[in-house]
């Protein structure tokens, strides 16, 4: 994809984003009992990727390495947050945070195999051993699986938004682009259509914005949306174009439906933590975490260039 056609998508995005803000500003006033606070949060992040795709796409794919680093360290901490933990968990979560940046080097050097089994396999495999030492059995497994649970969706699932664009320089800045588009689109979709015409919860207990209805706009929007854009961001076909935007819709909705409940397990009897965390990082990458691997993985598989 070239320069200027990157720049061009990046200023449409732009655009639309800045109608977006204006629209909700102008929501905002008109319906002041409706709660677009959800949304609002959503352009807020939107408008943070839009600044990492633009270092990314125009300058160097180092710096977009190292901003979803950040990103990646921020939302395995505020998961940790999350968690009742104790003395002892601190040399493991310090362990789990060291892990971030030995995941991303791999990205670097482009050495896929060590990418996809390190954190599966070898820090699966020696996350438990600062737990170990002297720490009795206490409380063992429940340390050890919650953090292995936030390496693979907050660090190994968001890492592969980062290993695009090393598999393939060529296409790699309009594949993420595309893939962090459609799932921020059908994320908001969902939310606004289940606020107007939402009636079956899908998990009412953890997250009352997902509705079924709503899942079907999303996946029709994302869909449709989809189609539209692959041309003049991906060197996808036709068929791949439409099934792309299927794909991310469904994986998007089960992160972020997973997410909800994880947050729910984890904060039960917590309502004001769980409140602010409404706010955070980590609410707003949750699709991320199921779309960018799903993604990534099916292309790789079809298509030679990645």
């Amino acid at each position: 994809m070239s320069v200027n056609r990157s720049l061009l998508t990046l200023v449409l995005i732009f655009a639309v984003l800045s109608v977006i803000h204006l629209l909700y500003y102008v929501m905002g006033r008109i319906q002041p009992d409706k709660d677009y606070t959800g949304l609002g949060f959503r352009i807020k992040t939107w408008w943070g990727m839009l600044l990492i795709f633009c270092l990314a796409t125009l300058f160097n794919p180092v710096v977009s390495l190292l901003s979803l680093m950040v990103l990646a360290f921020f939302a395995l901490k505020e998961y940790f947050s999350m968690i009742k933990s104790k003395k002892a968990d601190r040399r493991l979560f310090l362990w789990a945070y060291l892990s971030i940046p030995v995941q991303f080097y791999w990205i670097y050097i482009g050495w896929y195999g060590m990418f996809i089994v390190f954190i599966p396999i070898y820090v699966f495999l020696f996350l438990p051993l600062p737990r170990l030492i002297n720490k009795g059995t206490v409380g063992f497994l429940r340390s050890v699986s919650r953090a292995q649970w936030g390496l693979m969706l907050m660090v190994f699932g968001l890492s592969h938004l980062a290993y695009f664009q090393i598999a393939t320089p060529q296409y790699g800045a309009g594949l993420v682009l595309f893939l962090v588009v459609l799932t921020q689109l059908g994320d908001a979709v969902n939310y606004l259509a289940s606020i107007y015409f939402g009636k079956r919860k899908v998990v009412p207990t953890a997250n009352p914005n997902l509705t079924w209805e709503g899942f079907a706009c999303a996946f029709l929007v994302t869909t449709g949306a989809s189609y539209l854009i692959y041309p003049y961001l991906t060197p996808l076909d036709p068929t791949f174009g439409i099934f792309s935007g299927m794909l991310i819709s469904l994986s998007g909705f089960f992160g972020s439906l997973t997410v909800s409940v994880l947050k729910r397990d984890l904060l039960i009897g917590d309502d004001d933590k769980f409140d602010a965390l409404k706010k955070s990082y980590l609410s707003r990458v949750d699709s991320l975490t199921y779309t960018s691997p799903v993604f990534f993985h099916v292309i790789r598989y079809f298509f030679d260039f990645m």
